[in-house]
């Protein structure tokens, strides 16, 4: 049987990651508008590659003409543009770019053009999606709650961060409006809003605060009264974000200085991406809680991941790509079909595609802790 063609739009941390783990089952071919990025897959991994502009309409559309799926592994800010017009192409998407906007308004679109497009499949927002929609077709949650984050084994002053997905998309997170559900209704709080210490076996003791995670979530499950996704980082972190933020370091508005016209996020970007860049040698680990109650039962769902160090893959990469992975090989497989609009939750209500996803992480050593706990 043929392989199918795959084409990767991204080279970035994650996406390159996507890349080297499709080869083994796809014909493969990463793209982006960086050579230096694609320049690794190309000498380190033999991939075939693509150097090109996606803002180019047509080169677009005459690239993605040949191939059978489509990965959009974009950053955030480009992620519903490109989304659009991977759709517009007729071509079936597993999307990881997180943008801002509302995917589920392409949704009429994508079925005109009889289109999957499976959006948002990371860790979180993606895995975390995944076990909430199998447990609520089983029986209707009336609790749903995910808290995860990606930190730096070592923690390293003043910010003990590093970004491990694009640094431009960790910001966003500080600075989006985060929505969550409380007592059936829909609340927006400010970002790093609502700061609690959580207890974790291995690591001890991290702060959460509201980041705007609940995402597809608030409308495919309104029936659930309580829904949050809040973020992890070492304590001390929620403080140091709140000061550059409050005083202005993550505006996007040009301001004047001695006749220079600059934005303080480009300047703050510019200042911070060199410190939190992970450097070769250094180790991550993702850790991620998702909890769940129905009116019987709890369940407690507990993953914890640390960079494959034999293959230099940082935790994030592997948790978000190999989730983004698995969601391909069920398009690959004919295992899911509906088009339109997929988050995540519409994967999980199918119990062959749940049980293929996740046996596909435990293949790669991306392994759940279940625990059910009766009420």
């Amino acid at each position: 049987m043929n392989k199918k063609k795959v084409i990767v739009l991204g080279a970035g941390l994650i996406g390159k990651t996507i890349a080297i783990d499709l080869k083994k089952s796809c014909e493969v071919v990463s793209a982006d508008v960086s050579q230096e990025s694609l320049n690794i897959l190309e000498k380190e991994h033999q991939i075939s590659t693509l150097c090109f502009d996606f803002n180019d309409e047509q080169k677009f559309k005459e690239t993605l003409a040949s191939f059978d799926i489509v990965v959009c592994a974009v950053p955030g800010f480009m992620g519903f543009h490109t989304l659009s017009k991977i759709i517009k192409c007729g071509k079936s998407v597993v999307d990881i770019s997180f943008f801002p906007e509302n995917a589920l308004e392409l949704d009429e679109l994508a079925k005109n053009h009889q289109v999957t497009a499976i959006v948002d499949c990371g860790v979180a927002p993606g895995l975390c999606n995944l076990i909430a929609g199998y447990h609520n077709k089983i029986k209707a949650l009336t609790h749903y709650e995910c808290l995860v984050g990606g930190l730096p084994k070592v923690r390293e002053w003043p910010y003990e961060y590093k970004a491990v997905f694009s640094p431009i998309d960790v910001i966003e997170e500080y600075t989006r409006p985060a929505r969550y559900v409380e007592n059936g209704h829909l609340v927006t709080r400010e970002a790093l809003s609502d700061a609690e210490l959580i207890d974790f076996d291995k690591l001890g003791t991290l702060e959460s605060f509201n980041t705007d995670g609940l995402r597809s979530l608030a409308l495919t499950m309104s029936h659930v009264p309580n829904m949050k996704e809040k973020t992890l980082r070492f304590p001390g972190h929620i403080t140091l974000m709140k000061v550059l933020r409050e005083t202005g370091f993550f505006d996007k508005n040009e301001i004047d200085i001695n006749g220079q016209k600059i934005a303080p996020l480009s300047f703050t970007s510019s200042l911070l991406f060199p410190k939190w860049k992970m450097k070769k040698e250094e180790a991550d680990f993702t850790v991620m809680r998702v909890t769940l109650e129905n009116q019987n039962e709890r369940f407690v769902y507990d993953l914890y991941d640390e960079k494959d160090e034999i293959n230099q893959v940082t935790s994030m990469a592997r948790t978000t790509a190999y989730t983004c992975t698995a969601a391909v090989q069920l398009l690959i497989n004919n295992l899911y079909n509906k088009k339109g609009i997929i988050p995540p939750e519409y994967l999980g209500e199918s119990v062959e595609c749940f049980n293929s996803m996740i046996s596909y992480l435990e293949d790669r050593n991306v392994r759940l802790n279940v625990k059910t706990i009766k009420k």
